[in-house]
């Protein structure tokens, strides 16, 4: 995958020590540069403002946030926000960076095109902790709303289905960090499910927590199990496992993670090994998708707004609030959705053809060990 991790409003913004521009000074100018600069239209400020509210939670607040992203008192920011003193051009373009916003459509200018923030992984400025932590903020940001939900499309099993166990956990890391970070300690180092550190198998299973406590719906296709059965295989020809116990308990963990997995559509709810489903809420619902082998796609409502993630390139993603983008990725999941079989609390019998069909695969790779 959605994921620098900040959904817009989260991180502190620093005061310049000296202010280039003070409340009072600002009041005798403002005129002349909003004659030159100012928004088009008061509606058009309203909107933004609107757009802003929205995205926000309930405890968070629009005056404060405003203050501090565009560095004006608080008294500046609400009368910004009263639409009493209009925006300049320059004010405008920083709310919309900030909270993922496309300019266009605040102006109501007809465009095709669409402004995605990318979160893209190195070893150096953006680490793979830093990622983790990033994520499980994310996730907790939307759990703060009081009407919110994850729709995800997959074509791998998705990210927060790697760490219920330790094998997979520990095999997971390795292939990232190998593989797909290309990180200078892993080029010659071989696969030790042991080797991963406390921080980093914490974090995972945090993120995997909180993830349990958002309602969501899963749209799979039985292809889906297809990544992490090719990247073991890849890893046990190319000799990188210590032993045949290695390749089997990492398999064993791909199989029970795929049977927690089933318990928690039978039941309709998301829970960690070993906590009881019974005293959880119904938040799942998962669709087998027979028909479209799609992108991983994940489409977040918060409340009256929606975020798009694109993820390409295993972990990395491109993230969008763009309106018109987002609501016709709604449709297309909307029309994928009515032809796809629930299997969730009912379909007993898919349910067991799907689970059964990813279950054997699984098998049959550790008769082969």
């Amino acid at each position: 995958m959605i994921l620098v991790f900040d959904i817009g409003f989260q991180g502190k913004y620093p005061y310049f020590e000296k202010r280039h521009r003070e409340d009072r000074h600002f009041s005798q100018n403002e005129t002349y540069h909003h004659q030159k600069i100012r928004m088009p239209s008061d509606q058009a400020q309203e909107f933004l403002f609107q757009r802003i509210r929205e995205m926000l939670p309930p405890s968070a607040s629009l005056t404060d946030i405003v203050s501090e992203v565009l560095h004006v008192s608080s008294d500046s920011a609400y009368r910004r926000i009263r639409n009493e003193t209009p925006l300049v051009l320059q004010e405008a373009k920083q709310l919309c960076e900030h909270f993922r916003l496309s300019l266009d459509q605040v102006l109501s200018l007809k465009s095709n095109s669409v402004l995605f923030e990318n979160i893209r992984i190195n070893n150096q400025q953006y680490s793979y902790k830093r990622y983790l932590s990033d994520l499980i903020g994310l996730v907790k940001q939307i759990d703060s709303f009081k009407q919110k939900e994850i729709i995800y499309l997959t074509k791998d099993v998705p990210l927060f289905h790697n760490f219920y166990f330790k094998p997979l956990i520990a095999f997971r890391f390795y292939f990232w960090m190998k593989a797909i970070l290309q990180h200078p300690d892993y080029v010659t180092k071989a696969i030790d499910l042991n080797g991963v550190s406390p921080d980093i198998e914490a974090l995972s299973m945090e993120l995997t927590k909180c993830y349990t406590q958002v309602p969501s719906i899963e749209i799979w296709n039985t292809e889906g199990i297809n990544s992490v059965i090719s990247q073991i295989e890849f890893y046990k020809d190319s000799g990188l496992f210590s032993s045949a116990a290695d390749i089997k308990a990492v398999y064993q963990a791909v199989g029970e993670t795929i049977l927690h997995l089933k318990d928690q559509v039978e039941y309709g709810c998301k829970f960690m090994p070993g906590e009881n489903a019974k005293t959880k809420k119904l938040n799942f619902t998962f669709f087998y998708n027979r028909v479209v082998l799609g992108d991983n796609t994940i489409l977040v409502t918060t409340d009256n707004i929606k975020t798009v993630y694109l993820n390409y390139d295993v972990l990395d993603y491109m993230v969008t609030r763009d309106e018109s983008f987002c609501d016709q990725c709604m449709e297309d999941l909307g029309n994928l959705m009515r032809r796809a079989t629930v299997i969730s609390q009912t379909s007993e019998r898919q349910r067991n053809i799907f689970f059964g069909i990813l279950l054997a695969k699984i098998e049959d790779r550790i008769k082969k060990i």
